[in-house]
């Protein structure tokens, strides 16, 4: 006896009421998993000393809890701007940089006669610095300046900010350093561009972005690799007199860079040697990066032609002795070994020991500031 088959009038019905079920069925499965909120389980100085041992404890995800909870329940209380600063610096230690962020925005818009409001500032900026860092670019040799700059930029947009409302600012050094810091990443990501634009023989954009470097990020290790790009593109492009005043900069800068009218474009990105590479860095020309000879940096001057500058001609140079270079040598080759095999493991032991209780504001990206406190405790 075989099955009666559906008819084309059954199966619309059949799939109309089985979805019924199964939505009935989900529905009185979500209520039953929802779990009521009963209020608070503690007062106002139970919640914010409870998060204070979780921090001191390092137990970052238990004080998020109890400084949410004490957010919530009580939105004004004495401890209420002391529990947004906590919260900000619970929540970085667990790398929730958006929730740092958002955090550090409210604060700011909420109490900006607050004496800790820098802290707020400075957080928000480290947090953009880690959210543009890939967690696993870390353990990696790729550059993070070459991919998105986005994060880095609201980053220094911050750290400006903070130096410019609070000079006098505890957090105001470290902040300057990491500005230099992105400012090298900028620079770094133009030259990369301009790499990519060399080598496919588009001078013309390659110009613009080593222009670029050379015009606005002056400071930055990659001004030698951007003028001798540009030597090299004005050359290619039959534009000898452009070619000439930038090789005259790198004469009066960088000469271990000019052969005749050539230069070592390898040698001016810091690259290292085929023969340094073969011997783990031991011997050859090792990967450094390059600096000016004369002078403390490039310096465009108005008596000259623009991005050209005045070399100091009288320049005191000391020669060490031989046995100093003998040392000199060992001590590189020592360091080079040391370096290849610390590249390797570098990345492993992060600073994830430092309690809440971190004494300086000067600390690395990587590593966590800790949330002031307020002077005058309620």
């Amino acid at each position: 006896m075989s099955l009666p088959r559906l008819t084309g009038l059954a199966l619309p019905v059949v799939l109309s009421g089985s979805l019924l079920m199964s939505a009935c069925s989900s529905l009185s499965g979500s209520k039953s998993d929802t779990k009521k909120d009963t209020g608070p389980t503690k007062t106002e100085q139970g919640y914010y000393e409870s998060a204070q041992r979780s921090l001191e404890n390092s137990r970052f995800d238990d004080a998020t809890k109890d400084l949410m909870a004490l957010e919530t329940y009580y939105p004004v209380g004495a401890y209420t701007e002391q529990t947004e600063l906590d919260l900000m610096y619970a929540r970085f230690r667990t790398s929730d940089y958006p929730g740092v962020i958002t955090a550090a925005d409210r604060f700011i818009k909420l109490y900006p006669q607050n004496p800790q409001l820098d802290y707020a500032y400075y957080l928000k900026g480290v947090a953009n610095m880690e959210t543009g860092a890939d967690t696993l670019l870390r353990y990696t040799n790729l550059n993070s300046a070459h991919r998105d700059t986005g994060y880095l930029r609201a980053a220094y947009d911050n750290f400006r900010d903070l130096i410019s409302k609070f000079p006098q600012s505890a957090y105001a050094p470290d902040s300057a350093q990491r500005m230099r810091f992105i400012t090298n990443q900028f620079a770094e990501g133009e030259m990369n561009i301009a790499r990519y634009n060399l080598e496919r023989k588009a001078y013309v954009a390659a110009v613009a972005r080593a222009r670029w470097v050379v015009e606005y990020y002056q400071q930055t290790p990659q001004v030698p690799e951007a003028l001798a790009t540009l030597v090299i593109c004005y050359q290619k492009l039959g534009m000898d007199d452009l070619a000439k005043q930038y090789l005259d900069v790198l004469k009066a800068n960088y000469p271990k860079l000019v052969h005749g009218d050539t230069v070592n474009l390898a040698e001016a990105r810091g690259e290292a040697s085929l023969f340094n590479r073969m011997t783990l860095g031991i011997l050859g020309r090792r990967s450094d990066t390059v600096v000016p000879t004369t002078g403390q940096a490039y310096q465009p001057t108005a008596e000259v032609a623009p991005n050209l500058i005045d070399s100091t001609k009288n320049a005191i140079k000391q020669q060490p002795s031989k046995l100093d270079k003998a040392g000199h040598v060992i001590s590189q080759a020592g360091h080079s070994v040391t370096h290849w095999f610390g590249k390797l493991f570098s990345s492993i032991n992060r600073d994830d020991t430092d309690g809440s209780t971190a004494s300086s504001p000067a600390q690395a990206s990587s590593a966590s500031p800790a949330a002031p406190v307020a002077t005058s405790k309620p």
